[in-house]
């Protein structure tokens, strides 16, 4: 049986599609079931791509996967510091580790947060900038070792409002199966159609009510906004009031220089279309 890995964050564990049982599903779960995999979920809820490297990466690597799956550095963007160097290290570190294994690995393009957020200019243009440094190396890493490489980023499904759950910061179900339906294509794309049945697309339970959504932000969201508080925030008004200062220059800690061994690129140059690279 085809052995299947996730690594990385809460949206990989699943957060935004709770089941009945009031257990978490997500996409891997979804594109495991529809290639008839076994899956291995190791990803962790507010893991960084450090994490992934330290904790998730020699775990994924004993169990010898055919398909790795490797979706983190929003909550890398979502604290301060923020260096993107580093960040495009791990991540290097984590695909090649998989590939060098044999998998075939799953990597995104991640939206900008701060789209979905409704963030003031101020605020959202240092985050976006921050995503499109993480996308840039995700970009580079997927180039070079051949990942099934999904633009999240760049497909226009992935602002519905539908697809995200309440916190808009982790897919409902819909955003879910969207995400299990991008990977299957492009999945088959490259091994070919025989790979599994495509998942349904559409959602098996109905959006949450206003209520609920009401509640999960008077409990569950309330406490989110001050663990964000401490530790974004602050790092957000600091790259904001250095826009302020100098509007043309480059944000404080976020380098346009490439990591080590990378060719230096820029954002703006880098193919947006979903591609199988």
């Amino acid at each position: 049986m085809t052995v299947f890995v996730a690594l990385g964050d809460s949206t990989t564990v699943g957060f935004g599609d709770r089941l009945p049982d009031g257990s978490w599903r997500g996409w891997a779960q979804i594109l495991a079931a529809a290639l008839g995999a076994r899956l291995h979920n190791l990803a962790d809820s507010g893991a960084q791509t450090a994490d992934v490297v330290a904790g998730q990466l020699p775990r994924a690597l004993d169990l010898r996967p055919d398909i790795a799956a490797v979706l983190v550095g929003t909550n890398d963007t979502l604290r301060s510091p923020f260096d993107p160097a580093r960040v495009a290290a791990n991540l290097e570190r984590t695909v090649a580790a998989l590939r060098a294994g044999g998998a075939e690995v799953l990597t995104i393009r991640l939206p900008d947060p701060g789209r979905m957020f409704g963030l003031p200019g101020p605020l959202a243009r240092p985050l976006a900038r921050r995503m499109r440094d993480l996308n840039a190396a995700a970009d580079l890493v997927a180039d070079r070792h051949r990942t099934v490489h999904f633009d999240a980023a760049g497909h226009s499904d992935s602002y519905d409002r539908r697809m995200w759950s309440v916190d808009r910061l982790h897919p409902s179900e819909r955003g879910h199966r969207f995400l299990a339906c991008s990977f299957f294509d492009l999945l088959a794309a490259r091994l070919g159609p025989g790979i599994g049945n495509r998942p349904d697309p559409s959602p098996s339970s109905p959006p949450p009510t206003r209520a609920a959504q009401a509640w999960w932000m008077a409990t569950q969201g309330t406490r989110w906004m001050i663990r964000r508080s401490t530790d974004l925030l602050p790092g957000l008004l600091g790259l904001a009031y250095a826009e302020l200062r100098t509007p043309t220059a480059s944000p404080a800690g976020l380098p346009t220089a490439s990591p080590a061994g990378f060719p230096t690129a820029s954002p703006a140059g880098l193919p947006l279309s979903d591609r199988v690279a």
